[in-house]
């Protein structure tokens, strides 16, 4: 049981991880649609998210953008050897609130509501995999209030903790073969709710001269805290009720810190091109500790996560006062190493396209449409710790998976 919980927690940790677990960028119509660049690009409140120090540079004193997107995730799975396929079809529903208020000249304030981890992966149960995961449906909301200073004309500052508020549910089979009196699977079901973290964000934007910007972003580590976990059992044999009885797990999930900088360029007063480098830290997940109820021993887990890049190239141009239309492009790697590869997160290096535009109904409101289409590298890989009947048994085959997501928002500014 201690090796079940553990890696139900792993699903957890890796569902809400930054970049290149399973997370899909979705924060913001405009940014998305620019290749989701945005740490030196000032084009609404979405900068709130990308770099808090533009709000400074948002031309209105008052500036909100709301939007959301249908996510429409697959995965198929193949193992040529004992002829296994499989395939999981997930629609999730990520969104996002910003506004910002220009208090004075050089003081602005705002809040930041939006949901970077919303999504699930659901397998068929019992197929081929279901020993390390039936199906995991995540939710979490990230709540930002955030200021910024703007020490002058060419530079800023901003930043502001972050509140995050979630739960996570998570079901998979007790082995590969055991079942009950009547041939039913047994399987386990998770639920953790409540579980919230805090962080923060910080970071400076600079122009250096008229058409150049530049900005640095930084998001601190974020511990969530799962406590008092409920663990059900479902259609175990009589002679094993005693060993899998339902408990309760508490445990410590640690998300890295992740650092991006970049640039933005006015090629001319219509054309804007811009550019992002993301660093996340994922080479502090080493290992997932869990203390469980019942007098369970803690378990320690090895994870061995590695630290990952994303490059991101956007363009945006203003065709007239009513459209203007962008496009983008970006590489984001998997911190997954070798052996470690679990079909709860089963996403390999990616890369992304997108475009979008806005058509700006009068001075004030502007509706705003992107799309992204996500294309996972075709691999062949394992899970190679997972043991029953003190044997390590290796689960892998081929998994190929692809991202759609349409989304449409409203930017309003006075």
């Amino acid at each position: 049981m201690r090796k079940l919980l553990s890696l139900t927690l792993l699903a957890l940790a890796g569902t809400s991880a930054f970049a290149g677990g399973y997370r899909v960028s979705l924060q913001g119509q405009k940014q998305l649609a620019m290749g989701h660049t945005g740490v030196a690009v000032v084009n609404s409140a979405e900068v709130l998210f990308f770099n808090p120090a533009g709000m400074a540079f948002l031309e209105d004193k008052f500036n909100a953008s709301v939007g959301a997107n249908a996510l429409f995730a697959k995965t198929k799975f193949q193992n040529e050897t004992y002829n296994w396929q499989n395939s999981t079809d997930n629609l999730g529903t990520p969104f996002n609130v910003y506004a910002s208020y220009k208090i004075n000249k050089w003081l602005s304030a705002g809040i930041a509501v939006y949901t970077p981890y919303g999504s699930k992966v659901e397998w068929d149960q019992d197929w081929q995999g279901s020993h390390l995961v039936n199906n995991i449906d995540l939710k979490a909301i990230y709540v930002q209030p955030t200021i910024s200073l703007k020490v002058s004309d060419e530079f800023a500052i901003g930043g502001g903790p972050i509140y995050v508020t979630g739960s996570v549910t998570f079901d998979r089979n007790l082995n590969r073969s055991l079942t009950d009196e009547n041939g039913n699977r047994s399987d386990v079901n998770l639920e953790a709710k409540g579980i919230s973290a805090w962080g923060y964000t910080a970071g400076f934007m600079f122009n250096p001269c008229k058409d150049l910007r530049l900005g640095v972003n930084y998001r601190s580590e974020i511990i969530m805290e799962a406590r008092g976990g409920d663990a059900t059992f479902n259609d175990v044999p009589v002679f094993a009720q005693g060993t899998y009885s339902n408990t309760t797990f508490n445990a410590d999930l640690p998300l890295p810190a992740e650092l991006t900088a970049g640039l933005s360029f006015n090629v001319t007063k219509k054309w804007m091109i811009a550019f992002d480098f993301n660093r996340t830290m994922w080479s502090a997940y080493k290992s997932l500790t869990v203390d469980f109820d019942n007098n369970v021993p803690t378990s320690v887990n090895a994870r061995n996560y590695h630290d990952t890049n994303t490059f991101r190239v956007g363009t945006q141009y203003v065709v007239n006062d009513k459209f203007t239309f962008r496009a983008g492009w970006y590489k984001d790697e998997s911190p997954i190493s070798a052996g470690y590869f679990a079909p709860e997160t089963p996403r390999n290096d990616s890369m992304g396209y997108t475009g979008g535009l806005t058509y700006q109904i009068n001075k004030k409101l502007g509706v705003d449409a992107s799309f992204l289409y996500l294309h996972f590298d075709e691999i062949d890989a394992s899970y190679d710790h997972y043991t029953e009947n003190g044997n390590v048994i290796p689960f892998g085959g081929t998994y190929k998976s692809s991202v759609f997501s349409p989304g449409i928002g409203l930017t309003y500014s006075f």
